[in-house]
């Protein structure tokens, strides 16, 4: 792959050339198909949600609105960490819906949720998540780029602007704050 045709597509993309999303996948298929199959790997398997189905999903939702299009590779990565978290919830929600209940076992942020967290510990990390963000956004894209995409530190710096030390503190206090409110059941 050139250098920058990622965001040579998206900025297709993002111009209303729906064919450029099409070009787009199998340049970063497999990287995303990737990233949920090594975090999938360390939970237990416990849901219908694979990482082929997380990804598919994510870009279907992604080629649904070319007017938010991604502008480039790290905005591209970061999108697709918000729409996974989304797909995540959902899948959370019917899950609970079906079950209506259940006990929830020990919460790991250090590995992203994806698909085989317990439904209520989904859930209950977006509503932590809500409150945090009236609290401070930048804390929330953090999440969701580390917990919910499972980007490394430095990728996260890409995406958001920053550096790597910073996204390591706020990263740090997110955890702390989210742990805090899920110990309170808040």
């Amino acid at each position: 792959m050139a250098p920058g045709e990622i965001t040579l597509l998206l900025r297709e993309f993002h111009a209303g050339r729906r064919e450029a999303l099409d070009r787009l996948l199998p340049l970063v298929y497999e990287e995303l198909r990737s990233i949920a199959r090594q975090r999938l790997r360390r939970l237990p398997p416990q849901s219908t949600l694979t990482p082929t189905a997380l990804v598919h999903e994510a870009y279907l939702k992604l080629a649904k609105s070319s007017s938010d299009a991604p502008r480039d590779r790290s905005h591209f990565y970061a999108v697709a960490a918000m729409v996974m978290r989304q797909i995540a919830v959902d899948h959370a929600r019917r899950r609970m819906a079906a079950k209506r209940g259940g006990a929830g076992a020990s919460l790991d942020l250090e590995f992203p949720v994806l698909a085989n967290e317990p439904a209520d510990q989904v859930l209950a990390i977006h509503d932590a998540l809500e409150r945090l963000g009236h609290v401070d956004p930048s804390l929330v894209r953090v999440v969701e780029l580390r917990y919910f995409a499972g980007l490394p530190i430095d990728e996260v710096a890409s995406a958001l602007g920053c550096s790597p030390m910073t996204v390591k503190r706020r990263w740090q206090t997110a955890r702390a704050l989210l742990y805090d409110q899920l110990s309170r059941g808040e």
